[in-house]
């Protein structure tokens, strides 16, 4: 005698390929109804500040990840040791210091 798992004792609905569709196709009518898409004008498109959001400023700083070989990430903390810095701060002064080098043209 096969075991019954339902909760009622009656034996649990298939449901059919058939069925799916069914329900499928009533709630791309029920969407019908409700489309909105006369609302929205192409020509004046809008940004957030117009449906009242605004989205929080900008963090000065990001969080990077950068893997880098570990013979040179000894020597960068070896270097800040030095200067008595933290290595992250030092790899932000290096960097900012290329940058500015690069942008004077060498």
């Amino acid at each position: 005698m096969k075991k019954n798992n339902s909760k009622r004792g009656r034996p649990k609905k298939v449901s059919t390929l058939h069925d799916q569709q069914v329900k499928y196709k009533t709630k791309i009518t029920d969407y019908d109804f409700d489309d909105t898409t006369d609302f929205i004008n192409p020509d004046k498109p809008l940004n957030l500040r117009d449906i009242g959001f605004t989205l929080p400023p900008t963090s000065p700083t990001q969080v990077v990840s950068i893997r880098l070989p570990s013979v040179l990430l000894n020597q960068i903390r070896a270097l800040s040791s030095e200067r008595d810095v933290s290595y992250q701060a030092l790899i932000k002064i290096f960097l900012s210091e290329s940058v500015k080098k690069l942008k004077k043209g060498g």
